[in-house]
């Protein structure tokens, strides 16, 4: 399922939904190698939890493929738990050494959370290789849409293309700053802000 099959279930379920409804803001926090998403994500967060927001989801803290590999782990907005995500593949391993299993439970229990509770907010750490491949976290972002809980993600500049076909073109593009998600968390919900592919700078 993509965000178009979403679309779809939605109109289908309300055939005399006003035209101005539309579905969720999903923004895309676009980023290169030299930025750094996780720390404008974390800042964000911390801001709308000061101010009361419900938020769900994960930020990652520390990098796959960097120095500190060891030190990967994500924390989870609901709860403030940290979920180590380092697999340990041995000296003499190639590649990203992401434990999918833990990033999987850590996305169970924000799904149980997101159904429990509801939010203001999603969150999600990345669109990575597991997403890439139509797996990984695409649950959360179908299962936030389908409640009415607009989206927050990083999608890597390599990885747009990939992005674009899971969008289905209904996403706002973000440049990689607090600035700019400031800006579409303040204009989401009106319809100039909600239009598909706009990019706020």
């Amino acid at each position: 399922m993509d965000v178009r099959d979403i679309r779809r279930d939605k109109e289908a379920r309300s055939a005399s939904m006003a035209e101005s409804d539309s579905l969720p803001a999903i923004a895309a926090l676009v980023f290169s190698g030299d930025e750094n998403p996780d720390e404008v994500l974390s800042r964000f967060a911390d801001g709308l939890m000061q101010n009361r927001h419900r938020v769900m989801g994960l930020i990652q803290r520390g990098h796959c493929n960097g120095p500190d590999t060891r030190e990967l782990f994500a924390t989870l907005l609901h709860t403030g738990d940290a979920v180590p995500l380092f697999q340990d593949l041995g000296t003499c391993a190639q590649g990203c050494k992401l434990d999918a299993n833990q990033l999987l439970r850590a996305g169970a229990a924000i799904s149980e959370a997101l159904a429990r509770d509801g939010g203001d907010i999603l969150i999600v750490n990345r669109f990575g290789k597991l997403e890439k491949e139509g797996k990984g976290l695409l649950f959360l972002i179908e299962q936030a849409l389908g409640a009415g809980i607009p989206v927050l993600i990083a999608v890597p500049q390599a990885s747009l293309d990939e992005w674009s076909a899971f969008s289905g073109g209904f996403d706002v593009r973000l440049a990689c700053s607090e600035r700019a998600v400031s800006a579409w968390w303040e204009s989401f919900s009106t319809p100039a802000g909600s239009l598909p592919g706009r990019r706020i700078a």
